[in-house]
């Protein structure tokens, strides 16, 4: 199998020359356009999340020889998490050379953090069954690599240091509502408030619910010095 041009240069930016080539091809493939004699990419993604998995533990591991459990486990979830996996996908150029349906293609597949990051998990597959676990570690540190660096010792989320904080200040947790909702169906902005029992509110907006919740945490903890 000869891959296309585009996705010869994508292979180059991801520094492995596929043996397999029609691996490249699956974990690449939205479950949209698979049909009798096209697998989709649904199965990699399960693998590649595992492996994504092993690789970040070493390296954190390995980063820190000191740190515990407790201290790596935060950092961990921040660096496999979904919305870096996105992130990822998007700085290595992965969303041109998707290959979806109609309908995705339409409602902008392309740029959706769900699908991109499957399929950097997809991909991650394929790598380590094309070239194993070696050649699939060396392209998960070069793609994963600054941030595995910049990770903040202590990385909770703004969510869990929020509710910890009123916690400890004897306060119920703090509640969560959508306020708003703009854009399109396929790229909508979410606007969400979090409101401690005190009374102290902030909002923010963003791309997800997710992110916008945690942007909101992180807005008013700094508002309340904490």
């Amino acid at each position: 199998m000869r891959l296309s041009a585009d996705l010869q240069a994508f292979a180059a930016r991801l520094g492995h020359g596929f043996a397999r080539p029609e691996l490249l091809v699956r974990a690449l493939t939205h479950g949209s356009i698979s049909g009798p004699n096209r697998d989709d990419n649904q199965r990699l993604e399960f693998l590649g999340d595992r492996v994504l998995g092993l690789v970040m533990a070493e390296a954190l591991l390995k980063a820190d020889p000191g740190a515990t459990e407790g201290q790596i486990a935060p950092r961990y979830n921040t660096l496999v998490r979904r919305e870096t996996c996105a992130e990822v996908a998007r700085e290595s150029g992965l969303g041109a050379v998707l290959k979806l349906g109609r309908s995705e293609m339409k409602s902008g597949g392309r740029r959706k953090e769900a699908l991109l990051a499957d399929a950097m998990e997809a991909l991650i597959a394929a790598v380590y069954l094309d070239g194993g676990f070696d050649a699939a570690r060396a392209m998960v540190l070069r793609l994963w690599g600054p941030r595995i660096g910049a990770v903040e010792t202590d990385a909770r989320d703004a969510k869990t240091v929020l509710q910890e904080w009123v916690q400890a200040r004897g306060e119920a947790p703090p509640t969560y509502s959508e306020v708003g909702r703009e854009g399109p169906d396929h790229q909508p902005v979410f606007s969400i408030a979090v409101t401690l029992e005190s009374g102290e509110t902030e909002q923010a907006a963003a791309g997800s619910k997710r992110q916008a919740e945690q942007m909101a945490a992180a807005a008013l903890l700094k508002r309340m010095g904490a």
